[in-house]
């Protein structure tokens, strides 16, 4: 990858590894799933029409809006609502793991969808190794209880969707500026999420600590988070894109003994090497040419 892309990866790691303590937050606060999805992305939405002028937003739309749609729904409007479902039931760490089975995934489509995005030898390797770090640093605490295995269900529902969004996105909407591809991503999220919302408000106010947790995941998890990730896909394809599913749970855990109180397993040892190895081998290879991408 090129030094663009690994800023990206360093920001996406980074940014989408905060919300599985923040969604923690939200919910334990009484925040429904499926409301706490749309007020995150209506606050990304809003802040990203602050900073992108409107005729690009409505420039991205043209003759794009069906792939835009599928990449909405591919990206935010199936996986947020059963990312929230999944935490409802295991824990952030947990559910982190399973997020990162999406580049595996991703290998899966790429057989029918996408020659270049196969992988085999290193980048396979890479791929395995970083499953079996994240696997090995927080642990697969699924017991059997059918609200746990409904929770880990939904979590891989999330992960095969975050698959297919970005073969989307680099097919049909690489070639936009991200910041604008991006607004009109999340202006039809918050459309399609609206009646999920209606459904199932809170049934009182929410906390102080619940509404900050809901701002941040909006605009830094969501839209500077999306943002970044549209450079990230365009630059490296993605494949190497979604290695971040391997560091996110790094990011998880930190937060989760910081401001939890949290004590990680025993194999955080053996688990961290074994991700940065993973990460390292799945984004190593010949340089790609980069689609063309807007410079933020």
């Amino acid at each position: 990858m090129n030094a663009r892309a690994w800023v990206a990866f360093a920001a996406v790691s980074l940014l989408w590894g905060m919300p599985y303590l923040l969604l923690k937050v939200g919910m334990d606060g009484g925040m429904p799933p499926g409301f706490l999805a749309w007020a995150r992305v209506v606050l990304g939405a809003v802040t990203l029409l602050v900073l992108v002028p409107v005729k690009e937003v409505r420039a991205a739309f043209r003759g794009r809006l069906r792939w835009l749609a599928a990449f909405a729904l591919a990206e935010v409007v199936v996986p947020y609502p059963l990312i929230a479902v999944g935490e409802r039931h295991v824990s952030s760490s947990l559910a982190a793991t399973l997020i990162a089975a999406a580049p595996l995934f991703v290998a899966l489509l790429a057989l029918r969808f996408d020659a270049a995005e196969r992988v085999g030898g290193r980048r396979l390797a890479g791929l395995l190794a970083g499953l079996g770090g994240v696997a090995a640093l927080v642990g697969v605490d699924v017991t059997g209880r059918p609200d746990e295995l409904l929770g880990a269900a939904a979590l891989l529902g999330a992960a095969f969707s975050y698959a297919a969004g970005p073969m989307i996105f680099k097919r049909r909407l690489s070639d936009l500026d991200p910041r604008a591809s991006m607004a009109a991503v999340l202006v039809l999220s918050s459309v399609l999420l609206a009646p999920v919302a209606v459904l199932d408000p809170p049934r009182a106010m929410p906390s102080g600590p619940v509404i900050a947790a809901v701002v941040v995941l909006g605009v830094l998890c969501t839209a500077v988070g999306m943002v970044w990730y549209g450079v990230l896909v365009a630059e490296a394809g993605p494949a190497r894109a979604l290695v971040i599913t391997y560091v996110n749970p790094v990011v998880a855990v930190v937060l989760g003994v910081v401001v939890l109180g949290e004590q990680p397993g025993a194999g955080m040892a053996m688990g961290l090497p074994l991700i940065l190895l993973g990460s390292w081998l799945s984004t190593s290879g010949p340089r790609r040419i980069p689609v063309t991408a807007a410079r933020m």
